[in-house]
């Protein structure tokens, strides 16, 4: 793996981008991986925690391909009981 010099969300683009160390900048757009992968309010507030809390995790679990795995397992669904 290339070594990341910053990895930060950028709010006019609403992306994170990440600067490796041999000069490539990556750009993920957050509305398309939320619109793609959460099927859920739970899980959108999930990928906003990360965003905004927590980049570079955000950036590892989709370049790794484990996001939906973990969206799976750390957001619970409980609907409102009457």
């Amino acid at each position: 793996m290339r070594k990341i010099l910053s990895c930060k969300f950028n709010l006019d683009t609403a992306c994170v981008e990440l600067r490796l160390a041999d000069g490539t900048l990556l750009s993920i757009d957050c509305a398309t991986v939320e619109n793609e992968v959460a099927d859920n309010m739970y899980e959108r507030s999930e990928l906003d925690y990360l965003v905004y809390n927590a980049p570079l995790e955000y950036a590892d679990l989709i370049l790794n391909g484990v996001l939906v795995k973990y969206l799976k397992t750390a957001t619970v669904y409980k609907p409102f009981e009457n």
